[in-house]
């Protein structure tokens, strides 16, 4: 079960590296028009790689729908006594 969760973690951080550099290289292109050489890649495969880290280890370790439900559920509770009164 473990290597199962490390392999789906790395499947995603790999994929996470993929399409960081490729974005890059497109905003790269597209906002200095400067042409893509190996040097500029590996720029960007270095700034790629924490980001991708970031977004696997923290963004997706957290479970949104319960962090929205529990924000949304306590203003239905002010909302409710603020009527009350």
């Amino acid at each position: 079960m473990k290597w199962k969760k490390i392999e789906v973690i790395l499947e995603f951080l790999i994929f996470g590296i993929i399409i960081g550099v490729i974005e890059d290289l497109i905003a790269v292109t597209v906002t200095t028009g400067e042409p893509i050489t190996w040097k500029i890649i590996g720029i960007i495969v270095l700034v790629a790689i924490p980001f991708a880290f970031i977004g696997e280890v923290i963004a997706d370790q957290i479970d949104f729908s319960r962090l929205l439900e529990k924000i949304f559920s306590k203003k239905s509770k002010i909302t409710d006594v603020s009527e009350k009164q």
